[in-house]
């Protein structure tokens, strides 16, 4: 009998399902029953975990709540990590793996995609543990919009453990909508399709275009189902549960030192380790001595450690730095760029509300939700800097405030504006001379696109193809080609539409004037500003039509390249082979101005199908932005190599009108 009940369990196991009802977990992986359920896996057989963040790191075991069940959220004092499991799905399914990414565990699905697929449902789901696997959510806390939230930690999310490669490469892997922690609050730990598909997609995104990134090796739904109210206005609606599996050297971030914090003056909130400054030390040694292991060395010999946690916080700001650096020159902007969401190692981490500029707007707010525009854009930089006095604050005694300050200044400007100007020289194709003018021609460049509307990514891409000759014939050609980047009236009009009514900003006006107090209660100067501005630009577009617009769109850019050509005369000059500088000029260019990127419609495109069971789009989008730059032997704004969105639209054309209507929270 017990025999039979062995091979019962572990058929289930390999069908993808637990025999436990729905939202109960599974028994602890350590026990022998869920040994005997776990099929031994083949092709995940040669990952080897080593889990080092749990052993050099306070970790709580939670007591079992009734029946096996996990504990109730709470607060989890003294730890850095809190055991927990994954709760099961029915009929767990892939919707996409990365090949590139699982390649860096040694993982080759060549061959074997049947295999590979069964194994990554049933493990990458949470169904089944791989051996070694050791399930903890991590405790942290942040800064959320500008106010400390208190503990937050992984709701939605569990460290499974880290695996060593043959290449000697330590990678942490996470699964993200796994079921419910300590740290899940009235959550129930479950992302859905929609958003999986949307962090999946971006995270690989990320990585081929160079942007430091954290990876995604997986996405599996299910037919379980969560309820969410996808606009918060009113609509709830099942939605599939669904599993990414997120890879990184390490997952800890800024807020994961405020778990130190005591209580904030303004929201009175406090980390769940307050006093505890044993673990900062503890997290500050496993992080330098793990991931900055230069620096560890350089200060081997130090008793005092602060000149080496000096070190440590210096090359943070670098990394920083470069990395929202790299967002800016690809149009990447970050919806929810808390204090929880900035990487201790410099990668770009949590894709939640996300977005790449189309029309080129320097205070584009990607997140419907951000309603101050505290994120926008043109704020990106400077918000990280911020976040990272956060982190100084939270790294002291054992950084003294005043010479992480002084860190903060004299690094992260000087680092961000030079990483910058160097990516902006290359997407310009000045590839011999640095001048002192080219901030300023990188910032009128800007300046044109936003006053044309211009589409981000296809104006710097069709920049590659610009005729040097004042009098080639191509010219009025590429100007006319240019020009069709930019903005429509009729997207112009759309994107400038009023947010209220006249009667209710009216009242507004009235009430900044005659109660400043209880309008500041209500409402922002800024947002007043901004609908100010849309009724005085929509104004101006009802004088304007589309011929006078083009000729203004056409005089402007005019202008700015007769500027720009001056530049690409210097560059040239001294070169011994012009032919030769202007291969170079062109190769550069198209290695960093992609063609392909996640425009929010391309995401929708393949959502909408994988939410009717079809998942080719997605995997067809994955291998799209698997090679975003052009080849050397294409010209840019040429014909379209690959195939066109479902609907008839070009992956690298601007997108269509409906676009703009989309809206990420």
């Amino acid at each position: 009998m017990a025999s039979f009940r062995a091979a019962r369990l572990a058929s289930l196991a390999a069908a993808g399902v637990w025999p436990l009802p729905l939202g109960r977990p599974p028994p602890a992986p350590c026990s022998a029953w869920a040994a005997a359920m776990e099929p031994a896996p083949r092709w995940l057989a040669g990952l080897r975990f080593d889990n080092r963040a749990l052993r050099l790191l306070p970790v709580e075991t939670p007591p079992p709540g009734p029946e096996g069940a996990p504990s109730a959220p709470r607060l989890v004092p003294g730890a850095c990590f809190s055991r927990a499991r994954p709760a099961p799905l029915q009929q767990p399914r892939v919707v996409a793996l990365s090949g590139s990414a699982l390649a860096l565990l040694g993982l080759e699905a060549a061959g074997r995609e049947a295999e590979a697929e069964a194994e990554a449902a049933l493990f990458f789901s949470g169904n089944a543990l791989l051996p070694g696997a050791e399930p903890a959510a991590h405790c942290y806390c942040g800064h959320q919009f500008g106010q400390f939230a208190g503990q937050l930690g992984d709701g939605a999310a569990m460290y499974l453990g880290e695996v060593c490669t043959a290449a000697g490469e330590r990678w942490e892997l996470q699964l993200k909508g796994a079921g419910p922690t300590p740290f899940s609050r009235q959550a129930d730990g479950r992302k859905v399709l929609r958003s999986s598909i949307r962090e999946f997609l971006c995270s690989e995104a990320m990585f081929h275009l160079g942007v430091p990134t954290t990876r995604a090796g997986a996405c599996v739904t299910s037919e379980s189902t969560v309820v969410r109210d996808v606009f918060y206005d009113g609509n709830p609606k099942h939605e599939k549960c669904t599993v990414v599996l997120r890879m990184a050297p390490t997952f800890i971030r800024f807020g994961s030192f405020e778990i130190f914090k005591p209580a904030d003056e303004h929201t009175g909130r406090a980390g769940p380790s307050v006093g505890r400054n044993d673990i900062r030390v503890q997290m500050l040694d496993y992080v330098i001595g793990s991931f900055y292991p230069e620096i560890q060395a350089a200060h081997a010999h130090c008793t005092d450690h602060v000149q080496r946690n000096v070190a440590f916080f210096r090359e943070v700001i670098r990394r920083t730095a470069r990395m929202v650096a790299e967002w800016q020159c690809v149009g990447f902007c970050h919806g929810v760029l808390n204090t929880d969401n900035m990487s201790i190692v410099g990668l770009t981490i949590d894709y939640g509300p996300f977005g790449f500029l189309d029309r080129y707007d320097p205070d584009h707010v990607c997140n419907a939700s951000d309603d101050a525009g505290r994120y926008s854009y043109s704020r990106q930089p400077e918000v990280c800097k911020w976040n990272l006095r956060k982190l100084a604050e939270a790294l002291a005694p054992e950084l003294p405030l005043e010479l992480a300050e002084a860190a903060l200044e004299e690094e992260f400007d000087s680092e961000f504006q030079r990483h910058y100007l160097q990516k902006m020289r290359r997407k310009l194709g000045l590839v011999r001379v640095a001048q002192d003018g080219d901030g300023a021609l990188v910032a009128r460049l800007l300046e044109t696109m936003h006053q044309t509307g211009a589409d981000f990514t296809n104006t710097f891409s069709l920049l590659s193809s610009f005729p040097l000759e004042p009098q080639s014939p191509g010219l009025a050609e590429f100007l006319t080609t240019l020009t069709s980047q930019c903005a429509s009236l009729e997207e112009l009009r759309l994107a400038f539409r009023p947010q209220m009514d006249p009667r209710q900003l009216s009242m507004m006006l009235m009430l900044a004037q005659s109660n400043p107090q209880l309008f500041a209660l209500i409402g922002t100067q800024a947002n007043l500003a901004r609908e100010l501005d849309r009724v005085e630009q929509q104004s101006r577009l009802e004088q304007l039509s589309p011929e006078e617009l083009q000729s203004r769109n056409r005089g402007r850019w005019a202008d700015w390249l007769q500027e720009y050509r001056v530049r690409l005369e210097r560059d040239m000059e001294g070169a011994g082979d012009v032919a030769a500088w202007q291969a170079e000029r062109v190769h550069v260019m198209k290695a960093n101005n992609p063609k392909y990127v996640l425009r929010n419609y391309i995401a929708q495109s393949a959502i909408e199908a994988a939410e009717k069971g079809d998942f080719s789009e997605v995997r067809r989008v994955l291998k799209l932005l698997e090679s975003p730059y052009h080849s050397d032997g294409e010209a840019a704004g040429g014909s379209e190599a690959a195939e066109a969105v479902p609907g008839g639209q070009s992956y690298s054309s601007k997108p269509p009108l409906w676009a703009a209507e989309l809206c990420v929270t």
